[in-house]
């Protein structure tokens, strides 16, 4: 083989390596981020707990739920809040 060739196949070998990596990173920022944004939303909701009555514990699995289901999430925390 000459040079090129293997130089060819090492750039394709690591073009496919840093795609198999940044896939599941970039998932995992998603997460975070929309984690945070749960958070946020928990904070309010509880903020404004004088007026709906309501409380949400704010805890990982409360932030994740919120996080990962969005405003969906968010209404199923506040009906198990609601009814439990």
């Amino acid at each position: 083989m000459n040079e090129w060739t293997i130089i060819v196949v090492g750039i394709l070998l690591l073009f496919v390596g840093i795609r198999l990596f940044l896939k599941p990173l970039k998932l995992l920022f998603r997460l975070g981020i929309n984690s945070i944004a749960g958070l946020m939303t928990l904070v309010c909701f509880n903020f404004l707990q004088g007026i709906t009555g309501v409380t949400i514990g704010i805890n990982l699995f409360s932030a994740l739920l919120t996080g990962f289901l969005g405003l969906p999430g968010a209404a199923l925390l506040l009906l198990l809040g609601k009814f439990l």
